[in-house]
């Protein structure tokens, strides 16, 4: 049983894990549900939106959370938080879960404040009744390039929080070409918790792999005249070859169709369901643990900017003690890399960073997880967010 001990304050955690509920998304907030409790804190996960959620058992939208909730109750339940959520669905045949509806309404007259991880809760009149407004965007370049543009509907939203996060480190930068008005934007980066993700196994297995959509439809911004795109099969296509380039496995989690799977086959690339994988977080964990190594890319829209952006996934494979080799972003000035984490921008990049990895692959491990420890922590990531939010 998880020790009550007298906190800082209530901390409401606005997510979406009920909204998407598979492992990447559901660690993603879990990391700062744990992390926020170890610092003392006594927080709250919270979803209160007016959009229906996406079931993966029917793969569509649905007003019935019910589903979903049978996914990720247990889990809250599982880390002492059994009595510290609420689902609200202020929609059409939308029903509260969890807390009453006026609980809920007292717990944003109590709280310290709420922490909107990936912006994705909407602000409302009841939520003003919480005195700070935290916005935490995983996602950088979209909303900075529609605040320039003038787009009411994003400024609106953002305006409705007191501070401003970004995983993209590097905003703001001389040497990145996100543009930044109006708002003020904080680096921060994904907290994970080393405990979760110790391993038990040790040494890795044969195959290097990722978890990824491998195309996603829409999302491409124009800017300055030229498209930023938000897919990973357009960055995944620059380096098919790399399974015929190295005596090293290959394999990529993700849904695709059967053109795509001949093509990841000609080109020598496993490839597995990763709906499948991530339907269960104990089976997505299982899945990084026993991989050798990640290697993956990073969306258009966080390379060609600069971002500094980095992947939660792949913080959860660095504290899993596995190596990561991964698209530049910007991020190598914010964190070191040449053991245990590798940017790339050419092919040649990636196969020497397969080739220093396979020298010394113990090495490899240890250096991932070191770097997780010192520069993903929960504990490290959030106290410093809540710091500099004055909290």
């Amino acid at each position: 049983m998880v020790n009550r001990r007298p906190t800082k304050g209530k901390i409401v955690v606005w997510g979406i894990m009920a909204w998407y509920p598979l492992a990447g998304v559901v660690y993603q907030c879990l990391h700062y549900l744990t992390g926020l409790r170890r610092l003392g804190y006594d927080p709250y996960y919270i979803e209160d939106s007016m959009r229906d959620v996406y079931d993966p058992r029917i793969n569509d939208y649905t007003p019935d959370a019910r589903n979903n909730l049978e996914m990720i109750v247990p889990i809250l339940e599982a880390h002492g938080f059994g009595d510290r959520w609420a689902f609200r669905g202020l929609y059409p045949e939308g029903e509260c879960f969890g807390m009453t509806h006026d609980q809920l309404l007292q717990l944003y007259r109590e709280g310290a404040a709420c922490l909107n991880v990936t912006g994705g809760q909407e602000i409302r009149e009841e939520h003003l009744a919480c005195p700070r407004r935290i916005y935490i965007e995983s996602d950088p370049f979209a909303r900075q390039v529609k605040v320039v543009q003038g787009d009411e509907g994003t400024i609106a939203k953002l305006a409705g929080h007191d501070m401003h996060f970004s995983f993209g480190e590097n905003l703001g930068a001389p040497d990145c070409d996100v543009p930044v008005e109006r708002f003020r934007w904080l680096p921060t980066r994904q907290p994970v918790d080393m405990d979760l993700w110790a391993n038990p196994d040790g040494v890795g297995g044969e195959v290097y792999t990722t978890i990824t959509t491998w195309h996603n439809q829409g999302n491409g911004i124009t800017f300055g005249g030229d498209t930023y795109y938000w897919t990973k099969d357009r960055e995944f296509k620059k380096f098919l070859d790399l399974p015929h380039r190295r005596a090293v496995s290959f394999e990529l989690a993700a849904g695709v169709g059967a053109d795509v799977q001949g093509l990841l086959r000609e080109h020598g690339w496993r490839q597995v369901d990763s709906v499948h994988i991530s339907e269960d977080i104990g089976r997505y964990r299982s899945y990084i643990q026993r991989s050798r190594g990640e290697f993956t890319v990073a969306r258009d829209q966080y390379v060609r900017p600069r971002t500094g952006w980095f992947s939660d996934r792949s913080a959860c494979y660095l504290a899993a003690g596995r190596p990561v080799i991964t698209q530049e972003t910007g991020f190598s000035k914010f964190l070191p890399t040449g053991k245990g984490l590798f940017g790339f921008s050419t092919m040649e990049d990636i196969l020497t960073a397969v080739d220093v990895i396979e020298s010394d692959y113990e090495g490899n491990c240890r250096a991932a997880r070191e770097i997780a420890a010192e520069y993903f922590a929960a504990e490290k990531v959030v106290g410093s967010l809540m710091e500099r939010a004055g909290l």
